[in-house]
């Protein structure tokens, strides 16, 4: 289930431009040299961090930071999305449906309990103190997004901003949901939330297109939660079911903050490089060129790889997506597509059987004078 998560939080970072078949291929490749050896690091008997010292509860780091840094590189050699109207500069949609983005939250938030407060293995009460500081962290951190998005955008209480900081705490106190007091929560929602509205920001100096700001929220959400769990980390936490653990700077174990920065730039820097030179590779190999043309992201991900959209406009019989063969975005296939779909603008008329008073054999559908049937 992390493995999936993670490699699905990253190629959220393809929105609008990428291939979905080499799109899968890349997923295998990613997965077993990517984050399969970050997971045995963190986790691992014999994991190099684990031998460290270094503290990772539920993921911040191989799948938070880890799915963060490497959409930073898959927006980044992927290129940004064509869009006239942005005239070079990295395009900025209004998001398609609230509702569906509170849903997804609501969704999101509800999974985290298993996330985090299964990430102990048992039911002991090392388990509530996870699901109850992932609870916590994710209210402070939707509330702190939302407010500093007041004031960042003119007095506006904003549902998404409110949303989207939630998500924020929740990525912050995952590598923390186990070690830490409850009462630092609301600290672990409010610290990565602020940093993470900030960091969304980036991407317009860096020119990179992160649509889904993966880096901005998971690669530094999981970076400042790794960072604050060696500030906050206690042993007496770790204590409740048997777990030996140095505990952060709230033990006076100074040293914790080294091996949780020692971790996180170890992540990010095997994350991003690796994935490059997958993605480099890739895009070499003609039948696995990573990105679309530029005519088909003009037609649209959705008719031009997946051939059906969300939402029908009956009107627009220019891309009907109900069609019996594969679209390809040729000029040839779209006129033939075109031609097939569009109603001739006269019909032959079509016979009636019978004879007329004067010896007609038949009587066609435009004759209008049927009196003399």
């Amino acid at each position: 289930m992390f493995a999936a998560t993670t490699a699905i939080l990253m190629v959220g970072a393809g929105c609008e431009r990428a291939r979905l078949g080499p799109m899968m291929v890349f997923l295998f490749l990613w997965l077993t040299v990517v984050y399969c050896p970050i997971a045995y690091w963190t986790w691992g008997g014999n994991g190099w961090l684990v031998k460290l010292g270094a503290l990772d509860f539920a993921g911040g780091g191989p799948v938070h930071e880890n799915s963060g840094f490497a959409a930073l590189a898959y927006s980044l050699w992927l290129g940004k999305r064509h869009d006239p109207l942005t005239q070079g500069k990295v395009p900025k949609y209004k998001p398609h449906s609230v509702s569906s983005i509170v849903l997804g939250t609501v969704f999101l938030w509800f999974g985290w309990f298993g996330f985090n407060g299964g990430s102990t293995g048992n039911a002991s009460i090392r388990s509530w103190y996870a699901a109850v500081n992932t609870n916590i962290a994710a209210a402070s951190g939707g509330l702190t997004w939302m407010f500093v998005d007041y004031f960042r955008t003119g007095g506006k209480w904003s549902t998404v901003g409110l949303c989207t900081g939630a998500i924020a705490g929740l990525v912050g106190i995952t590598p923390a949901a186990g070690f830490v007091p409850v009462y630092t929560s609301i600290i672990f929602g409010i610290v990565p939330a602020i940093i993470c509205n900030f960091a969304v920001d980036l991407k317009n100096i860096l020119q990179i297109d992160d649509g889904m700001d993966v880096w901005a929220l998971h690669g530094v959400g999981g970076f400042v939660g790794s960072f604050m769990t060696g500030l906050f980390a206690a042993d007496y936490v770790g204590m409740i079911d048997g777990t030996e653990i140095a505990g952060g700077w709230i033990n006076h174990h100074w040293k914790q903050l080294g091996y949780q920065l020692a971790g996180s730039v170890s992540i990010g820097a095997w994350s991003f490089t690796v994935t490059s030179i997958l993605l480099l590779v890739m895009d070499r190999i003609p039948q696995l060129r990573i990105r679309l043309h530029e005519d088909e992201e003009m037609l649209g991900t959705d008719l031009a790889q997946i051939g059906e959209f969300a939402y029908y406009d009956e009107e627009d019989s220019e891309h009907d997506a109900y069609v019996l063969e594969p679209i390809r975005s040729t000029p040839a296939i779209k006129a033939k597509l075109k031609a097939s779909t569009t109603r001739p603008e006269e019909e032959e008329p079509t016979p009636i059987e019978g004879k007329t008073v004067d010896g007609q054999d038949s009587l066609n559908q435009n004759d209008s004078d049927v009196s003399k049937v």
